[in-house]
């Protein structure tokens, strides 16, 4: 199976860490989970970082800072009928595809895209939350190559 192009609004299989895992000394994410792509530069070796935002079941505190995924967009993406939502603070980046990548149970690296209007909010709510300088990155460039 081939690996995708890290292209934004592509919803990826991720092991997604949070800021205050990191907090916590925690190096790995706890587990896999969808991630959107709201970013990908291309860095001057060649090698392409990747911006992955988390998206989660647990309703944010602060709705100014997620959007929530219309159930329609979750079944054509093939995730679950519960309520997620794409939190747009937290964000990880990592030189692609990284170690964190991973298989999906029913196969292949990601669910597919979202899309263009929804992708549109969800980037307008991250630059903001940059913009404000609330938004938590976790670095994880130090870790390369796709999972066997």
């Amino acid at each position: 199976m081939t690996l995708p192009r890290p292209e934004v609004g592509l919803v990826i299989h991720y092991s997604f860490l949070w800021h205050r895992e990191m907090k916590d000394g925690r190096s790995e994410g706890v587990k896999n989970r969808p991630c959107a792509i709201v970013g990908a530069v291309k860095l001057e070796d060649g090698m392409l970082r990747a911006y992955v935002l988390p998206v989660t079941h647990s309703e944010p505190k602060d709705k100014t800072s997620a959007v929530e995924l219309p159930q329609k967009v979750k079944q054509s993406l093939g995730l679950d009928d519960q309520r997620s939502w794409v939190m747009c603070d937290e964000v990880n980046l990592f030189v692609w595809p990284g170690l964190d990548l991973s298989r999906r149970p029913e196969g292949g690296f990601s669910y597919g895209f979202l899309p263009p209007g929804l992708f549109g909010q969800i980037k307008q709510k991250f630059v903001e939350k940059m913009n404000e300088k609330e938004l938590r990155f976790v670095n994880r460039d130090d870790r390369h190559g796709p999972k066997p």
